[in-house]
């Protein structure tokens, strides 16, 4: 087996592109007041220009197949695509890439009907509307969805939804609900949920807050970016929205993954750009800082981090890049191992050189002066979303350790049976030395 993770000389030069439109385009607005960056009409405004430009090189949404608007690049070119756009938060909304957008965007286009596709993906993708993806609940563990709550009960053409989510990311600015509910208590949970569209405009579905975190512990409700905690007390939907029709009835754990899967590889990809923008301030403070009789780039323990930070970085590239061959090749059902390796894999990396970065600036990396203390607070929460590590661990080692078989006696790589082997093997030969 080989991977090659080498492209085009045209899909490069649109690499290249996105690497200058990035850094003298999208950067500066890290500048701009908070209030500007919170206000999405303003934001709306002043990045319209933005993604025309994206547009215009076709790099919109390019995540999605080509008869869908997309480019049809495959996971391995997502990635790469996704480590440039990770470096600035701004970035994947300016390409049409912010989640949750593209994750339901990609689960109607393959899980949708005709009709859901014209009326909710359509608009999602044009930037004329924004979605959430509503599925945690705060009475269950929301790393085991098997143990999902919210229900929805058909009423004739319609479907009444009742229960309570919570971290149901951007719910308060979006247009529309992805909510996964239990519509069959009496089967396994894998064939017992389905998927639903809730305008956010219906009657008895009600935004409670968003949910402060560690990476935004001021936001305010309505701000872009929020996590929201939402009732639904009788929410009356017709048939139509639920998603893929009669056919995704309990088909609720299918799309996730199909969903999840995807997701998982840009999150890995986007953290590698936020990792070598962290690499590249603490590489900058280390030929910069003059202290104790030498520039830190002269001390073996700041040498020690770089030279770390450098070799997790590669493995961490390597080890999404693999998963997204994988997934190009097999599909996102047969990649889980390799999925779930990069999840808590590049999580740690991620966490692991801002926190150096920090460490090499002092004082000033946990100012706000510095993007670094920012940057940190979101990396701790890569390690819980889309699955907490210990999940993914699991995961991991249930799928590997299915290759294996007990002995009854003793391991098989002990001498005992490694001389038996060899006296079955060389029997002829060992007779003549004896």
């Amino acid at each position: 087996m080989a991977w090659d993770f080498e492209t085009e000389p045209e899909f490069e030069a649109k690499l290249a592109w996105m690497r200058e439109f990035l850094a003298t385009e999208i950067m500066p607005l890290e500048g701009l007041p908070v209030e500007i960056q919170n206000d999405r009409n303003k934001m709306d405004e002043l990045t319209a220009p933005l993604k025309q430009q994206v547009r215009d090189r076709d790099l919109w949404a390019a995540h999605l197949p080509p008869e869908l608007g997309g480019g049809g690049f495959g996971q391995v070119k997502l990635g790469l695509m996704n480590e440039i756009l990770g470096r600035c938060g701004h970035a994947p909304r300016i390409f049409g890439a912010n989640a949750p957008d593209t994750g339901n965007a990609e689960l109607i286009s393959l899980g949708g009907t005709p009709e859901q596709k014209k009326k909710w993906m359509e608009p999602l993708l044009a930037g004329e509307m924004r979605s959430a993806f509503s599925m945690t609940e705060p009475d269950t563990a929301g790393s085991d969805p098997k143990l999902l709550k919210t229900n929805a009960v058909r009423d004739g053409e319609e479907w009444v939804i009742n229960g309570r989510k919570w971290f149901t990311s951007n719910g308060s600015v979006a247009d529309f609900l992805v909510s996964m509910v239990v519509t069959n208590p009496d089967v396994h949970p894998y064939q017992g949920s389905s998927m639903f569209i809730v305008p956010t405009d219906t009657a008895g579905l009600n935004v409670v807050r968003d949910v402060p975190v560690m990476s935004h512990p001021d936001h305010k409700t309505g701000e872009p970016g929020g996590h929201s905690e939402v009732i639904y007390d009788n929410v009356r939907i017709p048939h139509a929205n639920l998603v893929g029709g009669d056919e995704g009835i309990g088909q609720g754990f299918v799309l996730a993954q199909k969903r999840l899967g995807p997701g998982r590889i840009h999150h890995a990809m986007r953290w590698l750009g936020q990792s070598q923008r962290a690499f590249d301030m603490l590489c900058e403070r280390s030929v910069s800082r003059y202290t104790h009789g030498s520039y830190l780039a002269e001390k073996q323990m700041i040498q020690d981090w770089v030279a770390t930070s450098y070799a997790e970085m590669q493995a961490a590239r390597l080890l999404t890049l693999q998963a997204a061959w994988h997934m190009d090749k097999f599909g996102a059902s047969e990649s889980r191992v390799e999925i779930a390796i990069i999840k808590f894999y590049g999580a740690q990396v991620l966490y692991n050189v801002i926190d150096r970065a920090i460490q090499a600036h002092g004082a000033l990396g946990v100012s706000t002066d510095m993007p670094l203390e920012l940057m940190y607070r979101a990396a701790r929460a890569a390690r819980i979303y889309d699955g907490p590590d210990e999940v993914h661990k699991v995961t991991v080692a249930r799928k590997l350790l299915k290759n294996y078989s007990p002995v009854e006696d003793i391991p098989s790589e002990h001498r005992v049976n490694r001389e038996a082997a060899a006296k079955a093997k060389f029997a002829d030969m060992l007779d003549q030395y004896v």
